[in-house]
């Protein structure tokens, strides 16, 4: 099982997709500032996630969103998450939200 994440970053006002076998590890990763593509984004919040069944569809999915459809999808999804800085509880795919003990 494998996680596609979003996070945003309200001092930087950006979008951040990555994809990891463990979110809650990546995330803690990102906001420890041991991601050089992130840590001037610091703090970030997790505010879409999507479970996969392998890390390679994890990765395909990842790609797609950082294409320009993807951003469009993200945008349609999620909102402009600049306008307003709402950081929204993530939803699985599936619909359910993560428990904070899992």
């Amino acid at each position: 099982m494998a996680f596609v994440y979003i996070l945003f970053s309200p001092s930087r006002q950006r979008t951040y997709v990555g994809c990891s076998e463990n979110w809650r590890e990546r995330l803690e990763t990102h906001n420890a500032g041991r991601v050089s593509a992130t840590c001037g984004g610091i703090p970030w919040h997790l505010v879409h996630l999507e479970e996969t069944d392998s890390l390679v569809l994890a990765r395909r999915r990842e790609t797609y969103l950082k294409t320009s459809a993807g951003r469009r999808w993200m945008k349609r999804t999620l909102g402009n998450l600049a306008d307003g800085i709402r950081v929204p509880r993530p939803v699985l795919q599936n619909g359910t939200r993560p428990r904070p003990d899992e």
